[in-house]
């Protein structure tokens, strides 16, 4: 069915592994926005980061937005959680160029993916970030993923932030993560994992999405 009423197209980097479906609005878009959504994944590296990712991009490009779905590979020769997010930020801010949108994108992305976008944001520009699920800390993420420890972000949340995530998962976060305790940070609390990747999940970050007047 996209495939008859969205743009898309496949790109494999020639320097990396690196993957993107770039879909632009269809004709049939009640609307064309111009800031760009960008989900983030890392599948190759932690396989439910990219959960939900397709169904979503899908879904917003049909509302009109243009939407950029990265799954970044992984490295074959790093040995540090910082050389580690080091790559994945030179990637992911390599196909964001790479869209030559003068807007800023709004970033979304989902578990360990959570740690490239935080990285991402600490040093560029964006509309919004979106955290699906993330680690209640970046202690808490196990060394099959960061194989050093990695330093707990830092950077302030002075534009639109949302964490979302299940009711399970809503304690945790309250009592280990930073950004759960800003006041300026949104949280968006669904019942369960089908809640989020389904159509509770859409919508709900659809309606954060108009809130910030993207």
């Amino acid at each position: 069915m996209l495939e008859a009423i969205a743009q898309y197209q496949y790109l494999h980097t020639s320097s990396s592994s690196s993957a993107y479906l770039l879909r632009t609005p269809p004709a049939s878009a009640p609307r064309e926005v111009p800031t760009p959504l960008v989900f983030v994944s890392a599948s190759s590296w932690d396989a439910s980061s990219r959960n939900g990712m397709s169904s979503f991009a899908s879904w917003y490009a049909e509302r009109g937005y243009t939407c950029l779905e990265i799954d970044i590979g992984k490295p074959a020769d790093v040995s540090t959680s910082e050389a580690l997010m080091n790559y994945y930020e030179s990637e992911l801010a390599f196909h964001i160029r790479m869209l030559a949108i003068p807007f800023a994108p709004v970033i979304v992305s989902r578990a360990g993916g959570t740690l490239i976008a935080q990285t991402y944001i600490s040093s560029h520009p964006a509309t919004g970030l979106l955290l699906v699920s993330p680690p209640p800390s970046n202690a808490s993420v196990p060394p099959s993923l960061l194989p050093t420890p990695l330093p707990e972000f830092n950077f302030e949340a002075k534009f639109p932030c949302a964490i979302m995530c299940t009711e399970n998962e809503k304690d945790r976060l309250a009592r280990e993560n930073r950004l759960w305790d800003d006041p300026g940070v949104d949280k968006v609390v669904v019942k369960d994992e089908k809640a989020i990747v389904g159509q509770e999940g859409v919508v709900r970050i659809e309606q954060w999405l108009d809130e910030i007047g993207v």
